[in-house]
């Protein structure tokens, strides 16, 4: 959420910001209705004026028993009309206004690129050698091990669901604790289990909604939706709330599902476990001062990096050029894996600083020691995703006969399971 003050002392600045994201200008359509809200609220001040100090002369004059009371009382009841008239026209510009505020996308960083889509990201850098050989895909890996079912799995809920069966279960079960260790004990993260369903007050506040509700599943019992992410929830802990400076930095991360319609994604990715309905991730989410938050972005990457550096996965980090950047970032780094089935880099995780945007749409802030209320910076970020993960090592640690290898790192996780082979 944008603030309109911004707005009004920064008009072409703003305009341009949102140009590099490839919008329209629209300052100069928030000011004239910025400015029709404040003429507004004069004249409903000054007709509110004129009807208390009429209805004062009315008493006085009813008091006295003077007659002439009834032609102040019509003109009491025209102003009163007009109030109403221009109330009504207030409210509606009011809500164009924050409509506007509220669905713009976030002014991005000057570090980030110009570009139009996922080909102008710039590589940063790059970890590991990319291994390339005669290699499978993860399904055709997992069905092969009768290990990944998407035949009955769809029988019982259609297209873009997977059930993992024995040893693959329990690589999933295995990572999680693996990722949530790492986070925890290495970077200071607290561990958070947190609802799996939210109010759509809450998807509002961290971004969510309006401009993203077909990309959520509704409940129909109540006003809720069901998560996409974990960055709703751990995010909103600090919703509506006043800190103190000393209780930030504030490093929260957390495992759960995540639901997602995956809409106007028709055809893209239809088999296997890169694009579901419903998958789980490690999320890890950090609330800052403003100074801090740059600085709190490049610590984020590394601890999504450390989850791939111990189990030896080769990956790149891009940074996302302007129209490749998400709704609520003003700056996002992606790491991609490298998928030998596939021979190519694919997406497993985004980390993102959003200033204090999310902050603003919350109502987060925090006092700083002289007193003033500042909103807060957050920064969200995969730390990672449980499928993709499985993806990347079952395709990496393939072997000759069709059974994958156990990362070393992982080795204590998944008692003393070494190899997982065919059942």
């Amino acid at each position: 959420m944008h603030d309109i003050k911004y707005i009004r002392e920064n008009p072409e600045a703003f305009d341009a910001a949102m140009q590099k994201r490839g919008l329209q200008p629209i300052a100069k359509e928030i000011l004239n209705l910025d400015s029709s809200v404040r003429e507004e609220k004069t004249t409903i001040q000054n007709l509110q004026k004129k009807v208390n100090d009429l209805s004062k002369q009315i008493g006085i004059m009813k008091s006295k028993g003077d007659s002439e009371a009834s032609k102040l009382i019509q003109e009491v009841e025209g102003a009163k009309i007009q109030i109403s008239e221009v109330n009504q026209s207030l409210n509606q510009n009011e809500s164009k206004i924050f409509e506007l505020l509220t669905t713009m996308p976030n002014i991005l960083s000057d570090e980030v690129p110009y570009g139009e889509n996922e080909n102008d990201n710039h590589l940063i850098k790059s970890h590991g050698v990319p291994k390339k050989f005669d290699a499978k895909q993860h399904f055709e890996l997992g069905e092969d091990l009768n290990m990944m079912d998407f035949t009955q799995t769809a029988k019982i809920s259609g297209s873009r669901f997977v059930t993992l069966k024995s040893q693959l279960a329990k690589l999933e079960r295995a990572l999680v604790n693996f990722m949530l260790d790492i986070h925890t004990k290495e970077f200071g993260y607290t561990e958070m289990s947190t609802p799996f369903m939210v109010r759509e007050s809450t998807m509002f506040g961290i971004g969510q909604l309006p401009k993203f509700a077909e990309d959520s599943f509704v409940v129909d019992n109540g006003d809720y939706r069901l998560i996409p992410t974990a960055e709703v929830t751990l995010t909103s802990m600090v919703s509506d709330m006043i800190m103190n400076e000393s209780e930030l930095p504030i490093r929260l991360t957390g495992w759960t599902p995540c639901f997602r319609s995956e809409a106007g994604s028709a055809g893209r990715d239809t088999r296997g476990m890169i694009r579901l309905h419903q998958f789980s991730k490690v999320e890890l989410v950090s609330i800052v001062k403003p100074e801090d938050s740059n600085a709190e972005h490049e610590r984020m990457l590394s601890a999504a990096e450390a989850v791939l550096q111990r189990l030896e996965l080769p990956y790149r980090v891009m940074l996302l050029c302007s129209k490749d950047t998400g709704f609520c970032a003003s700056k996002t780094y992606d790491i991609e894996v490298w998928l030998p089935g596939q021979e190519t880099y694919r997406e497993i995780s985004s980390c993102s600083n959003c200033n204090n945007f999310q902050g603003r749409r919350m109502k987060s802030r925090y006092k700083k020691h002289d007193g003033i209320n500042e909103f807060v910076h957050t920064l969200n970020g995969s730390g990672l995703p449980i499928g993709r993960t499985i993806v990347a090592i079952m395709e990496n640690y393939q072997n000759p006969d069709g059974s994958i290898s156990i990362p070393e790192n992982l080795l204590k996780y998944m008692d003393g399971i070494t190899k997982i082979s065919k059942i």
